[in-house]
């Protein structure tokens, strides 16, 4: 499934600008709620733009003094789905993380990870790890994991959360292509 063509998209329905949306990063309301409306009144150059733009929107979230604006981000964050979680409910992302949960790796790496998962989101009052795992391993991502919880700086947590989903959205981007222009 290819994007639709960047020039179309402010002239698509709401319905498909939501589904951009989910597809580049995942499916949530907050999102949609956020950027669904800038998608139709803005014009952008290609789609790197477009992740940029709400990239932006979302770090808007993080800089607010607002409760409900962190309530928005951390649910728009808690959308991508724990690493190795056997059930995820995007295609892509199912995709992406099938070398966590398939790789080979030492007896106990998921349950490991899966703790790791734990300590991290007590550590971080809740916030799910984000990252782009680009082909890096089980063993990688937690020694990643560990490190960030011992830097324990839970506003660079979200800033790094934010930059890793804008790196995933690229990705697929690269991944499915876009539409030839009608």
């Amino acid at each position: 499934m290819a994007l639709p063509s960047i020039s179309s998209v402010p002239s698509l329905s709401t319905d498909r600008r939501a589904q951009i949306l989910d597809t580049l990063f995942e499916p949530c309301t907050q999102l949609h709620t956020l950027s669904v409306s800038t998608l139709h009144g803005t014009t952008y150059s290609d789609y790197a733009a477009l992740i940029s733009s709400i990239g932006d929107q979302l770090k808007s979230l993080l800089n607010s003094l607002s409760t409900s604006d962190t309530e928005w981000l951390d649910a728009i964050l808690a959308a991508h789905p724990r690493l190795g979680e056997k059930k995820v409910d995007s295609e892509l992302s199912r995709q992406e993380q099938a070398q966590l949960q398939n790789g080979k790796g030492e007896k106990g790496e998921a349950e490991g990870l899966a703790e790791v998962n734990r300590q991290y989101e007590e550590r971080f009052n809740g916030l799910r790890y984000v990252v782009f795992v680009n082909g890096r391993s089980r063993h990688l991502i937690m020694e990643d994991m560990r490190q960030r919880i011992k830097r324990g700086n839970l506003e660079q947590e979200k800033l790094d959360a934010i930059k890793a989903i804008c790196d995933i959205a690229l990705d697929r981007v690269n991944r499915l292509g876009e539409e030839p222009e009608a």
